[in-house]
C-alpha cells in the first residue's frame, strides 16, 4: 500500500472507531437523563447534568497534561487506554451506584482529554495541507454516524413507553458496552507512519511525540509539549478560535443533553415522548453526517475557502433555536419525572422537533469540521498541544452548560448560545482572513484548504 494509501486507511479506521466508541457514549448522554430521572425514586441519586458537567470539568482539566500524556505513551496506544475507560463508565449504568457513577464521570473526563488529543495528533501526522480537509471531513462523518446505529435501537427498543423498566435498562447498557469495546480493540489497526525527514530536519511534532525508549527523552518530550500547550493557549488566533470553540462547547451540550430531555418531558407528545429522544438523535446524526460529507470531502471544489461553511452554521444554527423557542415548553429542561403539560408559542410539534434535531447536527458539523481543519492547517507542526487546547476550552464550557442546564429555563439557554454563535463566527472569520493572507503570501492556492 502507497504511503497516501496508508494514510487514508489510518483516517478510515480513526473514523469507524471513535463512531463504535461514540454510538455507545453519545447515546449514553442522550438517554442519561431519562433513565437516570426513573431511577431517583430508589437508592440512586445522581443526575446526568451533574456528571457531565463533571465530565467536561475534569475533562477540560486534563488537556493541561494530556499532551505529555499522548508525548510518553503514543497515540494509538492512548487511544486504546481511553477506549476502556469509555466502556466502563457506560458499564455503570447496568448497576447504578451513585458513588461508581461520580467516580466514573471523573475517570471518563481524563480518558477523554487523552482520546481526543490523540486523535488531532493522529489526524495531523495523516494529513498535509492539501488533505487536511477532506481528512476532516471523513472523520467527521463516520463520527458521527455514531448517532444513527445507537438511537435507531433506542427508538425501537422504546417505542410506546412512558416508563423505563430495570430490563430495559440492563439490556441497552450491556450492548453499548459491547460496542464501545470493539471501537476500543479497532484502534490497534491503526498503523504506524514512517519518518521519511532528513537527520537534520527540525520538527517539533517528532521531537514531541517521537518514539525512544530512553525514559530521560520521554520526560523532556511530557515537559516540550506542557510549554507547548501553555505558549499556543496565548497567541492571537488560538485566542480568538476560543470563542467559536467555545460556541462549540455550549451547543455539544445542548444537543447531546439538554435537548433529548427537552423532547421526553413534554407530555403533549403522548405515549412518543421517550422514543422520540432515539429518534432525535437519529436526526441529529443525519445532519452531522451530511454537513461531513458535504463540507469535508467536497472541501477541494470550494474556491471560498472555510467562512461560507462557518456562517452556514451559524444561520442554521438561529434559525434551530429560534423554532425550538416556539416549541418547547420553558420549562422543558427541568422538568420533574412526571414531564410537563406547559406549551410555548403553539402547540408542541414532533414533526418541528425533528426538524430542529437535524437543524443542530448540520450545524454542529459547519463548526466542527472547519475548526479541525483550520486547527490542522495553522499547527501542523504542534498539533497534540493545539487539539489539547481546542478540547479543554470546548469541554470547559460544556461542563459550564451542564451546570446551568440544571436551573436556567430554556429561553435563557438559547439565548447564552445566540450571543457566544454570533462572537464566534466573527471572531473565526478573523483567523480565516489571516489563514488566507498567509496562504497567498507563500503562494499557495486558497482553494486548498
Amino acid at each position: 500500500m502507497s504511503s497516501e494509501g496508508k494514510k487514508l486507511f489510518n483516517i478510515i479506521i480513526l473514523g469507524v472507531s471513535f463512531m463504535f466508541i461514540f454510538t455507545a457514549f453519545q447515546s449514553c448522554g442522550n438517554i442519561a437523563q431519562t433513565v437516570i430521572t426513573n431511577l431517583n425514586n430508589t437508592d440512586f441519586h445522581g443526575s446526568g447534568y451533574t456528571s457531565m458537567s463533571i465530565i467536561y470539568g475534569v475533562l477540560s482539566a486534563s488537556n493541561l497534561i494530556s499532551p505529555s500524556l499522548v508525548a510518553v505513551v503514543g497515540p494509538q496506544f492512548s487511544m486504546v487506554v481511553s477506549g476502556v475507560f469509555y466502556s466502563l463508565y457506560i458499564a455503570v449504568f447496568i448497576q447504578p451506584a451513585t458513588w461508581a457513577f461520580y467516580t466514573a464521570s471523573v475517570l471518563i473526563g481524563i480518558a477523554a482529554a487523552v482520546l481526543w488529543t490523540a486523535q488531532g495528533n493522529c489526524l495531523t501526522e495523516n494529513s498535509d495541507e492539501n488533505t487536511i480537509g477532506r481528512n476532516s471531513g471523513i472523520f467527521w462523518a463516520l463520527l458521527q454516524c455514531s448517532l444513527i446505529f445507537g438511537n435507531l435501537y433506542i427508538y425501537f427498543a422504546w417505542q410506546g413507553k412512558t416508563h423505563i423498566s430495570e430490563s430495559d435498562r440492563r439490556t441497552v447498557f450491556i450492548a453499548l458496552t459491547v460496542i464501545s469495546l470493539v471501537g476500543t480493540v479497532l484502534f490497534f489497526l491503526i498503523r504506524k507512519q514512517e519518518d521519511t525527514k532528513a537527520p537534520g530536519d527540525d520538527d517539533s511534532t517528532n521531537e514531541i511525540l517521537g518514539e525512544s525508549s530512553s525514559a530521560r527523552n520521554k520526560m523532556m518530550r511530557a515537559v516540550a509539549a506542557f510549554k507547548k500547550s501553555i505558549t499556543l493557549s496565548f497567541t492571537k488566533e488560538m485566542l480568538l478560535l476560543s470563542v467559536t470553540t467555545a460556541y462549540t462547547g455550549l451547543v455539544l451540550t445542548f444537543f447531546s443533553g439538554v435537548y433529548g430531555t427537552c423532547i421526553g418531558a413534554v407530555n403533549r407528545f403522548g405515549s412518543e415522548e421517550k422514543s422520540l429522544i432515539g429518534l432525535s438523535g437519529i436526526f441529529i446524526g443525519v445532519g452531522e453526517i451530511l454537513g461531513g460529507g458535504i463540507f469535508g470531502l467536497l472541501s477541494k471544489k470550494s474556491h471560498s475557502g472555510r467562512n461560507p461553511v462557518v456562517m452556514l452554521g451559524i444561520f442554521v444554527h438561529f434559525i434551530a433555536f429560534y423554532l425550538i423557542f416556539f416549541n418547547m415548553p420553558n420549562d422543558a429542561p427541568i422538568a420533574p419525572m412526571e414531564g410537563t403539560d406547559q406549551v410555548a408559542y403553539m402547540i408542541p410539534s414532533k414533526e418541528v422537533a425533528m426538524l430542529c434535531s437535524f437543524l443542530l447536527g448540520l450545524g454542529d458539523s459547519c463548526f466542527n469540521t472547519q475548526l479541525l481543519s483550520i486547527l490542522g492547517f495553522l499547527y501542523s507542526e504542534d498539533s497534540a498541544p493545539a487539539f489539547a487546547i481546542f478540547k479543554f476550552v470546548q469541554s470547559i464550557c460544556a461542563a459550564v452548560a451542564y451546570f446551568y442546564s440544571n436551573y436556567f429555563l430554556l429561553q435563557w439557554q438559547l439565548l447564552i448560545m445566540v450571543l457566544v454563535g454570533f462572537f464566534g463566527t466573527i471572531t473565526f472569520f478573523t483567523v480565516e482572513w489571516g489563514a488566507a493572507a498567509a496562504l497567498a503570501a507563500r503562494g499557495s492556492d486558497y482553494s486548498s484548504i
